[in-house]
C-alpha cells in the first residue's frame, strides 16, 4: 500500500507484535481501519484478506495460520492440507503486515491469496 496512513497502522502493528504486546481488539480495529483505505485501491484480494485475518483473530482471539510454503505442492496435498498453526503465530502475522507493504510484488499478491485459502479452510 502506498498510502501513508494505511503504513503507519501496519508500522504501529509490527511494533506492537516486536514488543510482545498481542492486543486482538486493537489489532481487529486497525485492519478495519486499512480494509476501509483498502477499499479506495480497488484490490479485492488485499480487501478479502483483511477482512478475514480480523474475522479470524476476532473468532480465535488469535493468528492460527501459518506463513505460506514456498515451495511448489502437488495440488491433491494442498486440497487435504492447511496451513494452520496450533499456537497463536506471531511471526505469521508480522509476515502477512509486511506483506501488505508492497502490493506491487507478485510473490507478495500470491502468498495474499494463500492467506485468503488458508482463513477460508480453517
Amino acid at each position: 500500500m502506498e498510502n501513508r496512513q494505511a503504513l503507519k497502522l501496519i508500522e504501529k502493528i509490527q511494533k506492537e507484535l516486536f514488543k510482545d504486546n498481542f492486543e486482538v481488539p486493537e489489532i481487529v480495529t486497525d485492519l478495519k481501519k486499512l480494509r476501509e483505505i483498502s477499499l479506495e485501491l480497488n484490490n479485492p484480494v488485499l480487501t478479502k484478506a483483511l477482512r478475514l485475518a480480523y474475522e479470524h483473530l476476532e473468532n480465535n482471539n488469535g493468528f492460527y495460520i501459518g506463513i505460506p510454503d514456498d515451495e511448489p505442492v502437488d495440488v491433491k496435498d494442498v486440497e487435504n492440507q492447511a496451513n494452520n498453526s496450533e499456537e497463536n503465530n506471531i511471526e505469521s502475522l508480522n509476515y502477512f503486515l509486511s506483506l501488505l507493504t508492497d502490493l506491487d510484488k507478485k510473490n507478495n499478491m500470491l502468498d495474499l491469496k494463500e492467506y485468503n485459502k488458508a482463513f477460508l479452510a480453517f
